[in-house]
């Protein structure tokens, strides 16, 4: 059974930067492809940023040059390094194993002007 556990969020002003975390278990972490997802008030979840197996990333359009995707596969953790934060980052973060379809239970991320 794939768990995942976020942790990291918080309240933060427009143009500060967090770091979040996610440690994984159940699988054989360095083989998955894992990513990070949110989920704005009143707004469906989207998948902002992706890691493969051999550490190739992706970005949503709205993140690309302020988020970092990485992975360090002998912890079995991801991490999510956002910076230069904006009001429109607001929401619950999820780390997600996108080889099985598994999400860990979100932490809330708050951009205050």
């Amino acid at each position: 059974q794939v768990q995942l556990v976020e942790s990291g969020g918080g309240l933060v002003q427009v143009g500060g930067s967090l770091r979040l975390s996610c440690a994984a278990s159940g699988s054989i972490f360095s083989i998955n492809a894992m990513g990070w997802g949110r989920q704005a008030p009143g707004k469906q979840r989207e998948l902002v940023a992706t890691i493969a197996p051999g550490g190739s990333t992706n970005y949503a359009d709205s993140v690309k040059g302020r988020f970092t995707i990485s992975r360090d596969n002998a912890k079995n953790t991801l991490y999510l390094q956002m910076n230069s934060l904006k009001p429109e980052d607001t929401g619950v973060y999820y780390c997600t194993n996108l080889r099985f379809g598994s999400w860990g239970q979100g932490t809330q991320v708050t951009v205050s002007s």
